[in-house]
């Protein structure tokens, strides 16, 4: 298993093995919970310390009359014939354990040892005599011992307690907790695989064995190790306890004490054993399962029949006492359990709109789902209500498939109704939901049907949010016209109904469609925002600093684009757009990208595509980021990514499409495959027209020239056009301009021997090394000889190539330092530290810091 987050007890662990090498010797208590991962740094501690100590290792067994001294019976071989001899002569008496402790505290003091004794919650008495002794007398040997204790089945009148409080003033005894893992721990472990890591962390609490166990296990599945693990324990329960433990389940995580003892019959509190074995825990007022996996594995293996039985007297329990708007999603779940639709309907429906209000879009999709199970007897028009209604929260959940099969079942029972409306404003959210799905055809079909649909009735918001979408959809377009028609009407409409939301985005879609169509509207978008920050219009503002932020990225503008990211993320965090602020972040990574900082790059970007939840948009900028970097580094696994993003989208969507293409037409040229660069870059080409984003179109135009072939004439900002017309110094001056420095050594190709020069610098620099084979390769055709000088010796010897730099560096990366401590550490600047770590993941192939240690850890 990987050791994720525990570096740094495995350092402790080594300053006390060096303090114990000293003739101090120490006893450390590794305290925790079940798999939380004790056994996994104990044997990795001793794989490490194997050439510096002897290293013995004994545990203590799960019986009902555990072997007196086990521990130490397992390691008597390894500690020389005066401990055998005296353990055995004790262990044939029955006495005289004194004489076993002493000598083998004088076999401790003869050599450096590290002693194990694992499980000490099973250990029977001599063994916790010795443990006491131990803590007593280990100061003047040369021993560490490690004693491993589960915590959470060490009740309050458990034997160890009074051990552990016996040795609380030894000088000798040291204390080590092992913490759970943190979501970028769990994360870091789940990297690579399709599970959403902050689900996983939800479900295990970061217990390392959980994790690693979901993550082997079939999608959906409870592990058969956890639950082996879990209802083993649960053996031991008498049955007042065990139904208590069953209770808990069916009530779920946090069950309340009262209502507890309203649903089982037995009295006084029979959960109190299953709190002292560790199977629950207290929370406040509430008990608890430390898992949910527990909590599921147990709920699993309650009959059918009495689970039902359960959940009926919850709801009653519940039902009988005043509803609050907190209790609804728990009686409505209850409810469903025990088959009750009508109680269902009744409590799904409170909760889904309760939810909504607090913008809990997630939680409101879930609610309205429940609801939608239990309603085929509705009337068509309480139907296509509830339809609309999880139709918007899974809108704003990114739950984009639910979402528009919901839009679309509900415009049809509206249009049998006729309720041209209620139909035309779901066709127009149908049309803003399909247009990010990757679907532009249809959502412009779908938007100009729902103005003709609402056109046809007296003029009113719907159709003003109608002609808004229009305009949007003909901003991504890149069609400027059109944006600023559809603007105009729904203006018009939106200032004589005093509605200033539709006022806002209206404009600003047409200050974004003339910065997409090459022209100069920055001024209007930014006015647009702060009046949506100002009238706290705040999905309104959150879309909007998004969108802004997407084409400063695209038009490579990081002077830009950098301050709007950064306030955009603020702001989406502190009012809970979570969906906007996740593309932010995609976005933020392509900024890396411009500025060189790949590994940055590829791991904000990886770590993207992991969340399920992450919408199209986000998907597409997060697959071009990490098939570029790879590709850029000439790494594997750069095409499967660039497939995913060319088939996620209508093939005539420029807007999503274009740095698709861009990016396939670069990947080609890197693997020298010429011809192919040119049809990559031609597939974007030949849906650009004069109105299409210079940016968007000079990019695809010069990587078919960098391919050998003569584009067609298309509009090109500023770098594309300077070198598309032979200017490569102009060219190279504005991206350095722009602070993009692989761009700028991509025009330098195009220059002399000396520019050449410089541009291979540049890449090597960078890691980027398809792109300084193309220079060298230019500097052999313009008769230029470069040299080559072979790595030092200390490099050769390493076997992954790195330097005596790169090799401490990746020292002080396992101890957890971050890139300013190791700065300090080195006394060499961050941003050196940043260029040494791209060389060592470069070197390792790997995407992230945690994957490069993997690596060097095999």
């Amino acid at each position: 298993m990987d050791l994720v987050e525990r570096e740094g007890v495995l350092a402790e662990l080594g300053a006390h093995l060096e303090q114990a090498t000293r003739g101090r010797g120490r006893l450390v208590l590794l305290r925790g919970e079940a798999g939380i991962g004790k056994t996994a740094v104990v044997r990795r501690f001793a794989e490490q310390v194997g050439a510096r100590a002897r290293v013995l290792t004994g545990g203590c067994d799960p019986l009902s009359t555990p072997c007196p001294l086990g521990p130490l019976t397992e390691t008597a071989a390894g500690l020389g014939p005066a401990v055998e001899k005296a353990l055995a002569a004790a262990l044939e008496s029955a006495h005289g354990t004194s004489t076993v402790f002493r000598a083998l505290l004088t076999e401790l003091g003869a050599r450096p040892t590290v002693l194990v004794f694992e499980d000490l919650h099973w250990a029977d008495a001599a063994t916790l005599d010795l443990l006491r002794y131990l803590g007593r007398h280990l100061e003047t040997s040369s021993a560490l011992v490690l004693a491993t204790y589960r915590d959470d089945e060490i009740g309050p009148a458990h034997p160890l307690r009074a051990v552990l409080g016996d040795l609380a003033g030894c000088p000798a005894v040291h204390r080590c907790e092992f913490a759970p893992l943190s979501r970028d721990g769990v994360a870091a472990l789940a990297a690579g695989r399709p599970v959403d890591a902050e689900e996983l962390h939800r479900i295990t609490r970061g217990n390392p064995f959980f994790v690693t166990e979901v993550l082997t296990a079939p999608a959906g599945d409870i592990p058969a190790t956890v639950r082996e693990a879990v209802l083993g324990r649960l053996a031991r329960l008498p049955g007042p306890a065990r139904s208590a433990v069953d209770a808990v389940a069916v009530v779920g995580s946090g069950a309340p004490l009262g209502l507890l003892r309203a649903v089982l019959p037995e009295p006084g509190t029979p959960w109190e054993e299953a709190l002292a074995l560790g199977v629950l825990h207290t929370e406040g007022p509430t008990i608890a399962f430390r898992h949910e996996l527990a909590r599921i594995a147990v709920l699993e293996d309650v009959p059918a029949y009495r689970r039902v039985e359960l959940h009926r007297r919850v709801l009653a329990a519940l039902r009988s006492a005043p509803v609050g708007p907190s209790d609804l999603s728990r009686l409505a779940y209850h409810a469903e359990e025990s088959g009750e639709s009508a109680a269902v309907l009744e409590y799904a429906r409170a909760a889904a709109a309760h939810a909504s209000a607090m913008g809990a879009h997630r939680e409101a999709a879930d609610q309205y789902g429940r609801a939608l199970r239990h309603a085929d007897a509705l009337p068509p028009g309480d139907l296509a209500a509830l339809l609309e209604g999880r139709a918007f929260a899974c809108t704003f959940a990114t739950q984009v498939p639910e979402a528009i099969g919901c839009w679309q079942r509900a415009a049809e029972l509206r249009r049998a109704l006729d309720d041209g409306l209620r139909e035309g404003d779901d066709l127009r959210w149908l049309s803003f939901v399909l247009w990010p799905s990757g679907r532009r055809s249809e959502a412009e079909q779908v938007g100009r049907q729902a103005v003709a649909v609402l056109a046809r009735r007296e003029p009113g918001p719907e159709l003003a949010w109608a002609y808004v979408n229009l305009a949007d959809l003909a901003a991504y377009g890149q069609d400027l016209a059109a944006a600023e028609t559809h603007a105009r009407q729904a203006v018009e409409l939106g200032e004589r109904l005093g509605e200033p939301a539709v006022v806002v985005r209206a404009r600003f879609h047409v200050a974004l469609a003339r910065v997409l169509c090459g022209g100069d509207g920055w001024a209007g978008i930014e006015q647009a925002w702060r009046a949506a920050v100002a009238a706290e219009l705040e999905v309104h503002a959150g879309l909007m600093g998004v969108s802004a932020s997407g084409a400063a990225v695209l038009h490579r503008d990081l002077a830009r684009a950098g301050p709007m990211l950064e306030r955009t993320m603020a702001y989406c965090l502190d009012h809970n757009l979570e969906s906007f602020r996740h593309v932010t972040g995609a976005l933020l990574a392509r900024t890396l990208v411009l500025r060189g900082r790949w590994a940055e790059a590829a791991e904000a970007a990886h770590a993207a595509l992991g969340r399920p939840e992450l919408p199209l948009t986000g998907r597409l900028w997060s697959l071009v980021t990490l098939a570029l970097v790879r590709a850029r580094r000439g790494e594997p696994q750069v095409w499967p990514l660039l497939d995913e993003a060319a088939t996620a989208a209508d093939p005539t969507d420029l807007f999503l499409l274009g740095p698709v293409w861009e990016a396939r037409a670069e990947a080609a040229w890197l693997d020298g495959e010429d011809e192919r660069a040119v049809a990559e870059a031609g597939r974007g080409l030949a849906v650009v027209t004069v109105h299409s984003d210079p940016w968007l179109a000079g990019g695809l135009s010069v990587w078919a020239r960098r391919g050998g072939a003569r584009p067609p004439e298309v509009p090109a900002a500023e770098p594309f056009a300077a070198e598309l017309a032979g200017a490569w110094q102009a060219a190279a001056a504005a991206w350095d301009g722009r602070g993009c420095a692989y761009e700028a050594a991509l025009a330098r190709l195009d220059g002399d021997a000396s520019a050449v020069h410089a541009a291979l610098t540049a890449f090597e620099a960078l890691g980027a090394r398809p792109a300084a084979a193309r220079a060298r390769a230019k500097l052999k055709a313009l008769g230029v000889r470069v040299g080559a000088h072979g790595p030092r010796p200390a490099t050769r010897a390493n076997r992954h190539g790195l330097t005596r730099r790169e090799q401490e560096i990746c020292g002080l990366l396992r101890q957890g330092l971050s890139g300013p401590e190791i700065a300090a550490r080195l006394y060499i600047s961050p941003k050196t530290v940043g260029r040494h770590v791209e060389a060592i993941l470069s070197k390792l192939g790997a995407h992230t810091r945690a994957e490069a240690l993997r690596t060097l850890g095999e």
